[in-house]
Parts: structure tokens; C-alpha cells; sequence
């Protein structure tokens, strides 16, 4: 099968609410242009050491990056000396992560695997499970969203943690889009902003220099609902932090980190 050179939405995009069709959403020509929009350098600053400070904080030696892009996190927690493996969805996200490690000078172990059925890809456990970049939002049903979350929590170790981020879309449906483009999206120039927003629907239109625009289609999850879904596939405690920080207003951050733990905990000491 050939890969697309074009995408497409058919004659009505907003009514494209099929998690499966993330594959055709990201076409080679798109990811070539990724790292344009994430500008990798920029976005190092952003973060400062926060995921990696997350993860060395609990004792963590090996990471599953679950939805490696074009391998930014995977790269990055590589140099900061934990033993990564890159999983992503799209077989052009994987190949331009490898080229991406090549160039930096790292081979990273990368796998082809659909998060329903990570467990059949992927048949080791680690100490943690990361999936960053708001992609969890591909995820357009409830049962979806369920199962992948359960398979996360199959392949981490009993005391394991899961760290997954989303746009704040709390904000964006009750207030508007606004974005401070400071933390995922640095790159000079270049544009990311919803062309439709819904209960159901959060289609985003990224445009670049040369005058090429490409979308893609999430789902807008609310913070409390992700939460909750954690905590019903098994999570222990749940903490979110809204642009990296642990205090904020509701409506104040780009972006919110959940990071999940897996750890038994009694009833009374686990989260509401």
C-alpha cells in the first residue's frame, strides 16, 4: 500500500471523527515538517528538565515512548541516560524518529504499534509510559480510549508511572482559543489554531511559511474526564500540572501533564 501524498477529509472534514484515521492525517510531507513546528531546540528550553526531573524522581530506568513523533522525547530522555524504546502509530513518525536519532547519533529502538493493542507489539514492561504531544486526543470513542489506557497500564511494572499530556481544551471550549505558543509549538512562523471546535471536535489547521497547511482532527478531552478514566483502568494517584507548573488556573495553561501512578495504594491514601 502506498502512503498518501495528500491529505484527506472527504467533502465534510468536521464530520471525520474516526480515531483510525490519524494515519492519513499524518502524510510524509506533513512530517517532514514536524520539527519545523515543534522547532526541537526552543522546545528543550521550554520544558527545562521537568519530565526528565518526573521520571528520575521515582526511580525510573526504562521508558516506553508510546507516541514518539519524530522522536523529540525519546531523543531526549536517550542523552539523559534511560534506556527508551519509540512505539508510535505512523510508519512515517517512525521513520523520520530514526533519521532524527541517526542524526544526533543514537539507534533508537523503535516499534510500529496501535496503543489498543500495545501488548501484542510489545512484550516487555517498563517503568514508565509516556504520551506526549497531545496524542492521546486521536482517540475519538470512549472504548478507545479505555483500552489503550489499559494497555498502558499492562505494560508498566507495579510501581510503575504513566505521563501524558493534552491541550487544555477545558479553556478552549469555555473561553476561547488563546495560546502563548511557549512550551510545544516554537517554531518561527508557523501557526497552529483551531478552524472548529466542539464537544466532539477540536480540528486544528497548521500553516507554514511556504504557504502549505495540513489539520488534524482530536477530540477535545476535559481534564477532569481524562482524570477520571486513569483512575477507573487502575491508577493510584493522578497529579496534574498545567504548563509544568503544579499550581495554575483553570483557564491559564497551553497545556496540562497528568502523571499517573501505578502503585498500590489503600483506600484511604488514594485519590478521590
Amino acid at each position: 500500500m502506498q502512503p498518501l501524498k495528500s491529505q484527506s477529509f472527504g467533502k465534510d472534514p468536521i464530520k471525520v471523527r474516526d480515531t483510525d484515521h490519524y494515519q492519513d492525517e499524518y502524510v510524509k510531507s506533513f512530517v517532514e515538517k514536524w520539527d519545523e513546528l515543534i522547532d526541537w531546540e526552543r522546545r528543550w528550553k521550554s520544558e527545562g528538565e521537568f519530565f526528565i526531573e518526573q521520571l528520575h524522581s521515582r526511580g525510573v530506568k526504562r521508558v516506553l515512548d508510546v507516541a514518539t513523533g519524530t522522536g523529540f522525547h525519546s531523543v531526549r530522555l536517550l542523552e539523559a541516560g534511560f534506556d527508551v524504546t519509540s512505539a508510535d502509530g505512523s510508519p512515517e513518525m517512525l521513520a523520520r524518529a530514526f533519521q532524527n536519532g541517526c542524526k544526533r547519533g543514537h539507534i533508537l529502538r523503535t516499534v510500529q504499534a496501535d496503543w489498543r493493542w500495545l501488548n501484542k507489539t510489545v512484550h516487555e514492561q517498563f517503568d514508565a509510559v509516556i504520551c506526549l504531544g497531545n496524542s492521546f486526543t486521536h482517540l475519538f470513542e470512549e472504548h478507545d480510549r479505555r483500552k489503550a489506557l489499559a494497555e498502558f497500564y499492562a505494560t508498566l511494572k507495579h510501581d510503575g508511572i504513566l505521563i501524558m499530556d493534552q491541550r487544555n481544551y477545558d479553556s478552549i471550549l469555555d473561553t476561547g482559543f488563546s495560546t502563548k505558543h511557549k512550551y510545544y509549538y516554537c517554531g518561527d512562523d508557523v501557526v497552529a489554531e483551531p478552524v472548529h471546535i466542539d464537544d466532539g471536535l477540536a480540528r486544528f489547521k497548521y500553516s507554514f511559511p511556504d504557504g502549505s497547511d495540513y489539520h488534524l482532527n482530536m477530540f477535545p478531552l476535559r481534564k477532569k474526564y481524562t482524570r477520571r478514566l486513569m483512575h477507573e483502568v487502575g491508577f493510584q494517584h493522578v497529579e496534574t500540572y498545567g504548563d509544568f507548573q503544579e499550581t495554575f488556573k483553570a483557564n491559564d495553561p497551553d497545556f496540562l501533564v497528568h502523571v499517573a501512578e501505578k502503585t498500590y495504594q489503600d483506600s484511604d491514601e488514594a485519590d478521590d
